[in-house]
């Protein structure tokens, strides 16, 4: 059952008004059964008088649309996808959503983790990392046919061992030639997990090319609020990204053993709502031209969209936006034809 506190049409509405003013905030991905009942309709997914699972990771993202004005596809980082796929998600959201995507591994993964999903690769170097022409052809040409859709694109550096950079400048000497080399017009940002690491050096790269800091809560990094104030002086005004990922100290499979299915919040995070609401007001004072793009993960607090709702009631008196009388339930959509959900429609 739903929240009783949360009212779909009084939080898609001061959604809607903070995109309004630049400020997009959303989630970690999309598909999950969790938020039935929340902002998914378990009926529009039904297949032969059961909830089908697979139409629903194939269509859901229309419903999400629905509420948010963005997402980050974290499935992004995993391969390069072309135009069709693009064009299949882009034409599930309306004109005014952006979609934060990350950026395959093959571009930002130093050596390949020694894991069987990786094969042969499993231990040994990338040559392809921060490979400008690669990324330009097959990440960037493809999004092209999207553009307007196209929020945030996040380079996430996993944590690097001193055998691959034995300091910081090493690696900020190879991003800035990448970064040297790319084009100008797309709103990049870099998500970095060598908590030492952010400082002068990176920071000074970051802001000489005009990509943003990636302000992340993760395991081994400071907390979003301590990172606001390491990067105050390095701020790019053009773009703000943070991602509330994970309370810092804790392991992602811990967190995922935790908070599964993400159905309700099971541990508040005090800090992380407070760095939350400060980059929200920030965002509503000060415009900014690619804007404040704020995503967070079922595994801060076991379900996302109630870590959302609970700052966005901490803020009414920010945003001012008047709550939607009680209205009758639409009828719900009809339920697509066997046809239209082999075509993912």
């Amino acid at each position: 059952m739903p929240d009783a506190a949360f009212d779909l049409d009084y939080y898609r509405a001061r959604i809607a008004a903070l995109a309004e003013r630049g400020v997009y905030v959303g989630t970690s991905s999309w598909t999950y059964p969790g938020w039935l009942g929340l902002i998914y309709t378990e009926s529009r997914y039904e297949y032969r008088g059961r909830f089908a699972e697979s139409r629903f990771e194939k269509t859901c993202l229309r419903e999400y649309a629905e509420t948010f004005k963005t997402v980050c596809f974290d499935g992004a980082y995993y391969t390069f996808y072309g135009e069709e796929k693009w064009q299949a998600m882009a034409e599930q959201v309306p004109a005014d959503f952006r979609f934060g995507m990350k950026v395959p591994e093959a571009i930002t993964v130093k050596r390949w983790p020694a894991l069987p999903r990786y094969g042969d690769r499993g231990g040994q170097l990338n040559p392809e990392f921060l490979n400008a022409d690669l990324f330009a052809a097959r990440f960037l040409q493809p999004l092209e046919s999207i553009r307007p859709k196209v929020g945030p694109i996040i380079f996430e550096f996993s944590r690097f061992q001193p055998e691959e950079f034995p300091k910081v400048t090493d690696f900020v000497e190879q991003l800035d030639r990448f970064l040297s080399a790319l084009p100008k017009t797309w709103p990049f940002s870099v998500e970095l997990r060598n908590r030492t690491w952010l400082g002068p050096e990176y920071l000074g790269c970051l802001k000489k090319h005009g990509v943003a800091h990636v302000l992340n809560n993760w395991t081994a990094m400071p907390a979003v609020g301590e990172q606001m104030e390491i990067v105050k002086d390095h701020v790019v005004d053009e773009l703000t990204v943070a991602r509330f990922l994970l309370k810092p100290g804790r392991k992602y499979e811990e967190a995922v053993k935790r908070f599964s299915p993400y159905k309700i919040t099971q541990e508040i995070n005090d800090e992380a709502r407070t760095a939350l609401a400060a980059l929200i007001e920030r965002g509503w004072v000060k415009l900014s031209k690619n804007g404040t793009h704020i995503y967070i993960n079922n595994r801060l607090e076991g379900n996302a969209l109630l870590t959302v709702n609970a700052v966005l009631d901490q803020l009414e008196g920010l945003l001012k936006v008047q709550r939607p009388p009680p209205s009758a339930k639409p009828a719900p959509p009809p339920k697509p034809t066997q046809d239209q959900f082999d075509l993912g429609l």
